[in-house]
């Protein structure tokens, strides 16, 4: 095993924060158009069920984020603009205190109205009224500009949450319908072994500033982070590695579990990750094109915090830190199975191991070690744009590196995505990481 020298931070993605106009008017449309998309395999009754509590109905998403472009950007900006519907704000606000009282999330699957045609029809207008802003003139630096630019990054995020919470759904009906239809696949062979790569300690370079292109508030500011030599895996934890610690009790041994972990087993009955089905002497697994047997190669997935931490433990290592992970993932390019590539799950290495970290974009989110908190020097936004991430710095956990329903436009080294530890709903996996003696 080789120990490469801990490089600093270079973002392999092009800045497109305050684009010409132009183009962001066409990345605009083509992300409601592609919300739009994903939604062609579905019905309107699929559109307005609710599985959790952490999951929305698709019809929701669709006016949530036509609500977030019409309260953060026409509202203020566009001279005239009318509300398309003064009670959608209580219908469609997800958790933004500024802007008033809200359906509470767990009953948002009870909202049959408005009907899904007169949601559509909001997402219309809502465009009708973007557009016009742009025909009035918008300077790049705008504060408009860069809501809009905003709008776009989370119209992406609900682009990916509606795939998530629509598997959800189909896996709590006792029909296990599938979201698309796909032909039964070779199952693969068994993962490649494990390798350890090495990495220096040292100061690095972690998070964005603002020149660098578009970045969420909780990604700044760019600062010194101290980092111990460590060791990190090739590659996610793979379907086959999970079931061993099933198979030599991962489930029943309490020695292997965080307190409040070994507490959600007991309460839930976990006894392997969420969509997972036993069946006989083996599991099949619920995906996007329904009820699949498991792939030995491709990295296991809907797996909380919890388990990804006992799973480190038993595998006598732990999770990376946020900033190991991020200084690894630095020195790659942005590319992998993201949701651009249409796979919709997760897969084995496209690569054989070449003496680098691979699969460190997309496939699945990969949990941290770390708790999601400000860096030095973070200052929380003013206003409503406050609540947006501000507000969840406090037990909840980073996961990195995006996942197989995440658009590749979206996803950089520096992104914080973050969940409650007990969460699965999610595309989330793992990667091992370990100390080195000194």
């Amino acid at each position: 095993m080789a120990t490469r020298p801990m490089a600093r931070p270079v973002f392999a993605t092009p800045p497109h924060g305050e684009p010409p106009m132009e183009t962001l008017r066409a990345r605009l449309a083509a992300a409601r158009e592609r919300t739009l998309a994903l939604t062609e395999p579905l019905g309107a009754e699929d559109m307005t069920a609710q599985a959790i509590e952490e999951a929305s109905p698709t019809k929701w998403h669709l006016a949530h984020t036509s609500w977030f472009f019409e309260t953060f950007v026409l509202a203020r900006f566009l001279p005239a603009y009318e509300l398309f519907d003064p009670a959608f704000g209580y219908c469609f606000n997800s958790y933004y205190e500024f802007a008033g009282a809200r359906q509470p999330r767990p009953k948002r699957g009870l909202l049959s109205r408005p009907p899904l045609e007169r949601v559509l029809a909001y997402r219309r207008h809502v465009e009708t009224g973007l557009q016009r802003l742009f025909d009035r003139g918008l300077a790049p630096q705008s504060e408009a500009a860069i809501l809009i630019e905003l709008g776009v990054q989370h119209e992406q995020q609900h682009q990916e949450l509606i795939l998530a919470d629509i598997l959800a759904l189909f896996a709590a009906d006792p029909q296990r319908p599938a979201y698309r239809a796909a032909p039964l696949r070779s199952l693969g062979g068994a993962p490649e072994p494990l390798r350890w790569i090495g990495y220096a300690g040292g100061i690095v370079r972690i998070g964005r500033d603002s020149g660098e292109g578009f970045c969420f508030d909780n990604e700044t500011p760019r600062h010194d982070a101290l980092i111990h030599s460590f060791e990190i895996a090739d590659r996610p934890i793979a379907n086959a590695e999970w079931l061993e610690f099933i198979d030599d009790g991962g489930y029943d041994d309490p020695s292997l579990w965080l307190f409040d972990g070994w507490a959600a087993v007991q309460r839930e009955g976990w006894r392997a990750p969420a969509y997972w089905e036993r069946r006989g002497e083996s599991f099949l697994a619920m995906t996007l094109e329904g009820l699949r047997p498991l792939e030995p190669a491709a990295p296991v997935v809907h797996v909380s915090f919890y388990e990804a931490d006992a799973f480190a433990r038993w595998a006598g290592a732990r999770l990376p830190t946020e900033f190991e992970w991020e200084a690894v993932a630095s020195e790659e390019p942005v590319a992998g199975n993201l949701l651009d590539g249409g796979a919709l799950r997760p897969m084995a290495p496209a690569e054989r191991f070449q003496g680098h970290a691979r699969q460190l974009f997309g496939d699945v989110w990969e949990w941290t070690g770390s708790a999601h908190l400000p860096y030095p020097g973070y200052r929380r936004p003013a206003g409503g744009l406050g609540e947006y991430n501000a507000k969840f710095m406090c037990d909840q956990h980073v996961l990195r590196g995006g996942c197989c329903v995440t658009p590749q436009s979206h996803i950089r080294a520096s992104y914080r995505n973050f969940l409650y530890a007990r969460q699965r709903w999610l595309l989330a996996g793992l990667r091992l990481a370990r100390d080195v003696s000194r």
